[in-house]
């Protein structure tokens, strides 16, 4: 595993202490789907799963995924596409769906990540605790949840999304941020009791579309803290240790192709090359042709090779 040569210090201020009741939030974000998965499993044992409730939950996967990837990481974050303030509130509810904090919340911290990737600052490096095997294992538990247990950005003074703050809409989406994550539950909830007319349906359908879809959202999202910034592939200079993981790129609807997106954060694609899909740039790609995106941000071909190692 490489390590930075200049900072072993903690990946933030220590000083910034996560509140009681927001440590509680954080873990039972962690552990009720977890459950809830455990409760699926069980169910699932020789009669209580159909093709329905794969269908909800794929689709909420991807609502959900696609809210992250789309809205709070291209669009709000890093400001890839323009598009329109209903289709941009769209966006921000359904990335609220995925249950990994409010939308001021969620960009401060990838904000900051961005501005002290692998070194100190970075709230979720996996390359600051040492060199040891179990100070790799710490680093990589950090990476991947471990710092949203511990400790947090101090996002209420707002500096890194001031610019946000500016539209009430996105204000009001953040402000409301439980209601929309209810509302992601919901959902699938009633779907299986639709598709199916029965009370079992209900349940299931809360199960694999709502908590067990939270469960694999979070993952596959936190891999990308962890795993995408430990193994694969560093075609270009990032001066930071991002790299490009093909499971994770198809997984991740495109975000996995981790060391493209640091060499070129304002890049509405990150899957570069013809060969890397990205499932979010083809659906900005379909925005573009229906009149829902304009002025997408892609790196022409000379600053690639610029930046090629």
């Amino acid at each position: 595993m490489d390590t930075p040569q200049q900072q072993t210090a903690p990946a933030i201020d220590p000083d910034i202490e996560v509140t009681l009741s927001a440590r509680i939030t954080n873990l039972l974000g962690v552990t009720v789907p977890l459950a809830a998965l455990a409760v699926a499993i069980a169910l699932l044992w020789g009669w209580a799963f159909e093709w329905q409730y794969l269908v909800i939950m794929a689709g909420m996967y991807l609502i959900s995924g696609f809210g992250i990837t789309i809205g709070y990481h291209r669009l709000f974050t890093h400001k890839s596409f323009r598009t329109s303030r209903p289709v941009s509130a769209a966006l921000a509810i359904m990335g609220a769906m995925a249950a990994e904090g409010s939308l001021m919340q969620w960009v401060s911290a990838h904000r900051l990540h961005h501005q002290h990737s692998d070194q100190h600052g970075d709230p979720h490096s996996p390359h600051l605790h040492g060199n040891s095997f179990f100070a790799a294992l710490n680093g990589m538990w950090h990476a991947h949840i471990g710092w949203a247990l511990k400790k947090r950005i101090d996002e209420n003074t707002g500096r890194n999304t001031r610019d946000l703050r500016k539209d009430p809409v996105l204000r009001f989406v953040d402000r409301f941020f439980p209601l929309w994550v209810g509302l992601g539950l919901l959902i699938p909830a009633v779907l299986g009791g639709l598709m199916t007319m029965s009370w079992i349906g209900v349940l299931l359908g809360f199960l694999w579309g709502g908590l067990v879809r939270v469960l694999l959202v979070h993952h596959v999202t936190w891999s990308i803290n962890s795993v995408c910034h430990i193994w694969g592939a560093r075609p270009y200079d990032s001066k930071d240790h991002s790299r490009n993981n093909a499971i994770f790129g198809i997984l991740a609807l495109g975000e996995g192709w981790h060391n493209n997106h640091h060499a070129f954060p304002s890049s509405a694609r990150h899957g570069l090359s013809w060969w890397q899909f990205d499932a979010s740039y083809v659906v900005i790609r379909a925005m573009k042709m229906v009149g829902l995106a304009s002025d997408l941000r892609i790196p022409k071909p000379e600053k690639q090779a610029q930046f090629r190692r």
